[in-house]
């Protein structure tokens, strides 16, 4: 049900272009709505490092770049952000800024050479996995092939070129590259609305279509969570791939759905629709139900066990939801008019009603 443009290009929507390297009108409007997203992290409670790092970050301004920013600041390191100056610039004053872009535009970074990088973390995604990838997948399992050589069609061959950058990124600094695969990113700050959705849509109450069966498998990483365990990895030097999603134990659909029914003054009832009918209906997986994949998604039942034996710790799904409702409920009116992500109200009802039809 989820095809494989949906899932890529949605998690696309939140680590694209960060990476970072440690060294010795209508249009207004969803920028200055995406502005909140970015400014919502925060500074973390964290002990200083014992060793300070001098950390380029490539990006740095979207989601989870700031709160790799607020983290490595936290923890006592210098950052210097490297990057267009185009979204959101005015973040972090305090912060050193060199401007330029990765196609050829360098000359900020002249004197810096790569020879004085000790590691390269590069964000990837699970995305790099074949589409019909089995429940289980760890680091070793192959990763997509680009069909079509020399392309650079990010919608169609988001994660073969994810690979491809993982390929790059070790051919330049062999034996000092992170590469870092996460699945679907959520918290505070996310503008996507991929996870928000859910603890939107049951604050909302009424009826809300629960999809599946509650012990379908879901999976995804707290930004906070992800952006303080990829600075302690830089931290310790730690090279290699890492899959870094969630949670550390088999999370269903239920259960999620219960975090989000926790953070709720007045919550929605669920009424569960079993996949099959969905389909029948064409409501799809991921794209009309966020987070679901259905009961044999493959990108839910990704191996992280790497990454936890690494340091890599998630707070509660009772925490994220909460969390995220309540920075929602901090953005203007006209950004909380239509969710970027889900079913609409409508349509919604349209399926509980047919599936009500059915039963009787």
């Amino acid at each position: 049900m989820t095809t494989r443009r949906a899932f890529v290009w949605s998690l696309f929507g939140a680590a694209a272009a960060t990476a970072f390297a440690r060294a010795a009108g209508a249009q207004q409007q969803t920028q200055d709505d995406d502005l909140a997203s970015a400014k919502a992290a925060k500074a973390p409670k964290a002990q200083r490092a014992a060793k300070p790092l001098r950390i380029l970050l490539l990006g740095g301004t979207g989601f989870l770049g700031p709160h790799l920013v607020e983290n490595a600041r936290a923890r006592g390191h210098t950052v210097t952000l490297f990057n267009r100056g185009k979204t959101h610039p005015e973040l972090f004053p305090e912060v050193e800024k060199l401007r330029g872009d990765r196609n050829g535009q360098l000359d900020a970074l002249r004197g810096r050479s790569s020879k004085q990088v000790e590691q390269y973390v590069f964000i990837s995604s699970i995305s790099v996995y074949p589409d019909d990838v089995k429940p289980g997948a760890d680091e070793n399992t192959p990763v997509q092939q680009l069909t079509q050589p020399g392309s650079e069609e990010v919608r169609k061959h988001y994660g073969a070129l994810k690979a491809l950058c993982e390929e790059a990124a070790d051919a330049a600094m062999p034996g000092r590259t992170t590469n870092v695969r996460p699945g679907l990113i959520v918290g505070p700050g996310d503008p996507t609305d991929r996870y928000t959705y859910w603890p939107v849509r049951i604050d909302r109450g009424g009826e809300a279509l629960a999809p599946g069966t509650p012990d379908d498998p879901v999976q995804y990483v707290d930004a906070r969570d992800l952006a303080a365990w990829i600075v302690q990895t830089a931290e310790r030097g730690a090279v290699g791939v890492f899959n870094a999603t969630g949670p550390e134990r088999p999370l269903g659909m239920a259960a999620m759905l219960a975090s989000c029914t926790k953070a709720a003054p007045k919550p929605a009832s669920l009424t569960w629709v079993p996949e099959k009918f969905l389909e029948e209906h064409k409501v799809s997986a991921w794209e009309d139900m966020p987070v679901w994949t259905g009961s044999s998604g493959g990108f839910s039942r990704i191996d992280c066990r790497k990454a936890i034996r690494a340091g890599l710790r998630f707070r509660s799904a009772d925490e994220t939801a909460r969390d995220t409702l309540a920075f929602w409920k901090t953005l203007p009116d006209d950004r909380r008019k239509k969710l970027r992500a889900g079913i609409s109200p409508e349509r919604e009802q349209e399926v509980l009603a047919a599936w009500k039809s059915r039963k009787s």
